[in-house]
């Protein structure tokens, strides 16, 4: 079962790193009592029902652009001098 959910979250999310970490932010999310975006038959793992979320598109990411990175390092170097 995980790896039909791995695979088609790979199609989704296809950088390998930015998949981990957007299911173990979901696993902890679920751990913590979220509910699931998704319906979840039988007995799935936090894992396999993030991975589930993702696969499906109810989960996604937008990594930020050159610009959005250079005012948050300019916010926290500012911070940093205060």
């Amino acid at each position: 079962m995980k790896n039909q959910y791995l695979e088609a979250s790979l199609q989704q999310v296809p950088n390998r790193h930015i998949l981990i970490n957007m299911v173990s932010r979901r696993v902890r999310q679920l751990i913590e009592g979220f509910r699931p975006l998704t319906t979840t038959e039988g007995n799935l793992t936090h894992m396999e029902i993030a991975l589930k979320e993702i696969s499906e598109g109810k989960i996604s990411f937008k990594l930020p652009d050159q610009k959005e990175l250079a005012e948050e390092r300019a916010r926290k170097r500012k911070k940093r001098s205060l």
